[in-house]
């Protein structure tokens, strides 16, 4: 039995050396080879990603975005996001290259965080993304952060129950008040029952004013029974 352990880890370890030969895996902050253990970044440049450790205050600038705006239960960003920095670099490369590793590697970072918090969610739900938006990118980013974050805290991810059914255009350079107006009723519950009662795990990439989590959550507060919490990969500074 030990004897075949070590086969089989001396196979992988081989596989492993043929694959990182051949389609090197390189570090996404400085463009290194990743070791073995290392996913997306590697440990030196994670030292360079800003956390906030909003996890361990409930009012946080994350919470104080939000608070007043919509009844929520808890709420959390993992990092601060500036126009400079490698967390710039690696949300820009999961919305706009299809790097979907990065956010499934930030979303585990995330559940990471607060996998030992009695938060008691039920679910994940992603911020939609319009279906014509969706189609263009390919895919949703808040998605992939969702499938990190369930890959940690063992939970469900709720992606149709909620859509986006109202085109906006971008927020971005958008004043607070104009990005509130944006996306105004643009968000549609699909199917209330599979929400009903639950504490829900609302996710999305970036937080600025929040005007997007307010829309979404507003849609979901609108079913009985249903509670949310707010995480986001990123707050905006």
């Amino acid at each position: 039995m030990v004897t075949t352990q070590r086969v089989l880890h001396s196979l992988q370890g081989l596989s492993y050396g043929l694959g990182h030969l051949f389609f090197p895996r390189l570090c996404e902050g400085c463009s290194k080879p990743l070791l073995q253990v290392e996913e997306v970044v590697c440990l030196g440049c994670e030292t360079q990603v800003a956390y906030t450790q909003y996890h361990h205050t409930v009012e946080n600038e994350t919470a104080l975005r939000l608070s007043g705006r919509i009844p929520f239960k808890h709420a959390t960003s993992l990092t601060y996001f500036t126009n400079e920095g490698l967390l710039q670099h690696l949300v820009h490369g999961m919305k706009y290259q299809g790097k979907t590793k990065n956010a499934v590697y930030l979303g585990k970072q995330l559940g990471m965080a607060i996998k030992d918090l009695n938060w008691e969610v039920d679910a994940l739900i992603p911020v939609p993304l319009h279906k014509k938006k969706e189609a263009a990118r390919g895919y949703n980013q808040s998605l992939y952060i969702c499938k990190g974050i369930a890959a940690i805290l063992e939970l469900p991810v709720l992606q149709h129950v909620v859509v986006r059914n109202r085109f906006t255009t971008s927020q971005t350079n958008k004043t607070r008040e104009e990005r509130i107006a944006n996306v105004a009723g643009s968000f549609k519950v699909t199917d209330p029952d599979a929400l009903s009662g639950r504490h829900i795990l609302l996710v999305d990439d970036v937080l600025t004013t929040g005007a997007t989590i307010e829309a979404c959550a507003n849609a979901l507060l609108s079913i009985p029974g249903v509670s949310v919490s707010v995480a986001t990969v990123g707050l905006a500074v």
